[in-house]
């Protein structure tokens, strides 16, 4: 697994932009805004949505964002984006135009759900309810999270459900909701017909993500400082994501 000091810098965007067509998959906290003690507290530039339209235009449609929120917790912060988009690590998926890619996916059994909320309440622990999934998080509570995954696990097992980890969560989705499933679902589209894949992440769970883009012969770009295995370049924060992209014009 190589640290993220050991991968180099993309090139520019333009520069790849001249060799082959593009695809951008790109996940939203820590990559795209910056991580914030709570879900709800992130603060979103003014500019960004339009900046992300601009990209998309300048990708003849071929942008993504692909976040373990749910597409409606998305959209609340985003207002209205005319991206593809997935959530919910991606089982979630919809068009710029809004209409669906592939099934709507179904939520959390609700035992399942009645569980995660006792338990959150009973340890201090920040329940996030999510249209196809559920979150506990430990950030105000560090020391819990060895218990946290023990407990997401037992209730995983119980339900026949799955668990994603990332900093400070531990999250319950249905088997098989991962990024990967939503880059490919997504290549699939016309729009995005023989592009070059490139998934930018900041998180465990967008290793998957980048696995994907590498089957489809492009590649991965890790953000932060946590290693990846397969990231082949390093982008620093998001702040550097945003240069990258040429948010900033």
């Amino acid at each position: 697994m190589a640290s993220q000091s050991s991968l180099p810098s993309p090139p520019p965007l333009a520069d790849l932009l001249v060799q082959a067509p593009a695809a951008l998959f790109l996940d939203f906290d820590g990559t795209l805004v910056e991580l914030a003690p709570e879900p709800g507290l992130i603060h979103i530039p003014e500019t960004l949505v339009g900046s992300l339209h601009d990209l998309r235009d300048r990708l003849e449609g071929r942008l993504a964002l692909v976040s373990g929120r749910a597409l409606d917790d998305l959209e609340r912060h985003l207002g209205d984006v005319r991206l593809y988009r997935a959530g919910s690590h991606g089982v979630a998926r919809r068009r710029a135009d809004g209409s669906l890619v592939g099934p709507e996916p179904e939520g959390l059994p609700p035992g399942a759900v009645a569980q995660l909320r006792a338990f959150a309440s009973t340890h201090d622990l920040l329940y996030e309810e999510k249209t196809h999934g559920g979150a506990l998080h430990f950030r105000r509570n560090p020391e819990m999270g060895e218990a946290v995954l023990d407990f997401a696990r037992q209730v995983a097992a119980q339900f026949d459900l799955e668990v994603t980890t990332g900093k400070a969560i531990a999250e319950l989705v249905r088997p098989g909701a991962n990024k990967a499933g939503a880059v490919r679902a997504f290549l699939s589209e016309a729009t995005f017909a023989g592009a070059r894949p490139i998934f930018i992440g900041d998180d465990v769970t967008d290793e998957d993500g980048m696995a994907a883009a590498i089957e489809c012969g492009g590649f991965g770009i890790a953000v932060g400082e946590r290693a990846s295995k397969n990231a082949r370049y390093h982008l620093g924060s998001v702040t550097a994501v945003h240069q990258w992209l040429e948010l900033w014009k």
